[in-house]
């Protein structure tokens, strides 16, 4: 199978050709640097996000928050359901942790109130 992505690790945007086989990266096309090849074999292997969102706090205002490690891209709607099962008490500082371990990564504030 070929697959054909935009790199978004620079400002460049090379277009990269991956050959997949087997579920493994055979040949990787297009990238001007290694940082791309890099990008390229993640995303078409094991994609990840960091999610950014808000969370509904215990009095009924909200505050910014995101993942401090991207997630798996498959379980972001699972992700998105924790946090908006989630109402925590204030006072939250930036940087707090709003919910520990999401898939490996913290949920955290990046506001205050």
């Amino acid at each position: 199978m070929k697959r054909n992505l935009t790199c978004i690790v620079c400002p460049m945007g090379c277009s990269i050709d991956v050959e997949i086989e087997n579920g493994e990266v055979k040949e990787i096309s297009g990238n001007t640097c290694k940082r791309g090849a890099e990008y390229a074999k993640n995303e078409c292997i094991s994609p990840v996000r960091t999610i950014t969102s808000t969370v509904r706090c215990a009095d009924g205002s909200v505050i910014p928050v995101k993942t401090d490690k991207p997630i798996p891209k498959d379980k972001i709607f699972e992700c998105m359901k924790i946090i908006n099962n989630t109402a925590p008490d204030l006072p939250i500082s930036a940087g707090d942790v709003i919910i520990k371990d999401v898939f490996g990564s913290n949920i955290i504030a990046t506001g205050g109130k």
